[in-house]
């Protein structure tokens, strides 16, 4: 019974959100902090975009492109599983950025790529052995954007998350720029500039929630949250007051140097599983966007649906990654490719 209830409000909560946000709310605040030029309404609309993807896409031109390609993410993870998330954050930059079309991938002075916000990324030599095995198999077809995508499938499986079926048939882009990365989201904006952003690229609220939820597994820098611990809202010496004492004491230990990584989830970092949202609900949420889920009205209903149903969780994770996967932009359409090397555009 309990797990029926959470489910319908889950779907209800999603024929809500679906609705035109209005964009008006207690944290109105509409650009990045320290941004006074870009903002979420600047980015393109990729929302009304139909895609014509199919999951039999390859299955004449290149049979073998699923079993090699997660044969490939095997191996790599089975050498270093903290790849898995790195894929998944590669991933979502690529997809939110002129959509799932590897423009992250490509690799020149001023691209996606090379902009401050990238510099963390990893796992691209995952997706660029993956496409040199894939070119000797089915030279020409495969394309790196869709490499990805099932790279990030397979990843989600091998450690521990749902399998789910991915369409293919995306093209590559060409054009890459470092200036469109950096309007992405920080993990210091409101709820508000988070929620107009993933409506910006045809996501609801329960993605973005849902999405989150990919902190499961993975880290990141302590100069991400030393804010927080030490200097929170501006006030040297101060730390964010919502944090619980003793995880806030546990970071303060942790991250005295922001070259230093920390654990998203700081109780079940390796397992994928719904103790993100069990964290968010004793005030410890890593960054401020994660913890701020549990407090905005809009959200908060959804941490505490997906903290009590693990179940509900990973299948809708597995519908929620689909559909980042087949963000498209509009405006390429008909101007893609196949790269045959994953980080140059074909001469």
């Amino acid at each position: 019974m309990k797990t029926c209830i959470s489910f319908f409000l889950i779907l209800f909560l999603v024929v809500v959100s679906a609705k035109e946000y209005d964009g008006v709310d207690d944290d109105d605040e509409q650009s990045f902090p320290g941004n006074s030029i870009t903002t979420f309404r600047d980015i393109p609309d990729y929302s009304d975009f139909e895609d014509d993807l199919t999951f039999s896409y390859y299955h004449k031109s290149c049979p073998d492109a699923e079993a090699i390609i997660q044969r490939k993410v095997d191996e790599w993870i089975k050498k270093d599983d903290t790849l898995a998330p790195s894929l998944i954050r590669l991933q979502y930059h690529d997809c939110v950025v002129r959509g799932c079309d590897a423009s992250i991938l490509l690799d020149y002075e001023g691209s996606e790529r090379n902009a401050n916000q990238s510099k963390s990324l990893r796992g691209f030599e995952v997706i660029d052995d993956i496409k040199a095995e894939l070119e000797k198999k089915c030279p020409k077809t495969v394309s790196c954007s869709d490499i990805l995508v099932g790279a990030v499938r397979d990843a989600v499986r091998i450690v521990g998350g749902p399998f789910y079926m991915v369409p293919y048939g995306r093209k590559d882009g060409r054009v890459s720029k470092a200036k469109e990365a950096e309007s992405l989201p920080t993990g210091r904006e409101k709820i508000t500039d988070l929620v107009e952003f993933f409506q910006s690229i045809g996501l609801n609220i329960l993605d973005l929630v849902v999405l989150s939820g990919a902190h499961t597994i993975g880290r990141t820098s302590c100069g991400s949250v030393q804010e927080r611990l030490y200097n929170f809202n501006g006030t040297v010496g101060r730390s964010d007051p919502s944090i619980d004492p003793k995880y806030l004491n546990f970071l303060k230990r942790k991250c005295r140097w922001a070259s230093e990584f920390v654990d998203f989830d700081g109780i079940t970092p390796k397992n994928f599983n719904n103790e993100y949202y069990k964290n968010l609900q004793k005030n410890m949420g890593l960054l401020s966007t994660d913890q701020m889920l549990n407090t905005d009205s809009r959200t908060s209903v959804l941490v505490s649906a997906l903290a009590s149903q693990p179940e509900v969780f990973t299948s809708q994770f597995a519908a929620s990654m689909v559909k980042l996967g087949k963000i498209q932009d509009p405006s390429s359409e008909g101007n893609g490719e196949i790269r045959l090397n994953c980080n140059y555009i074909n001469a």
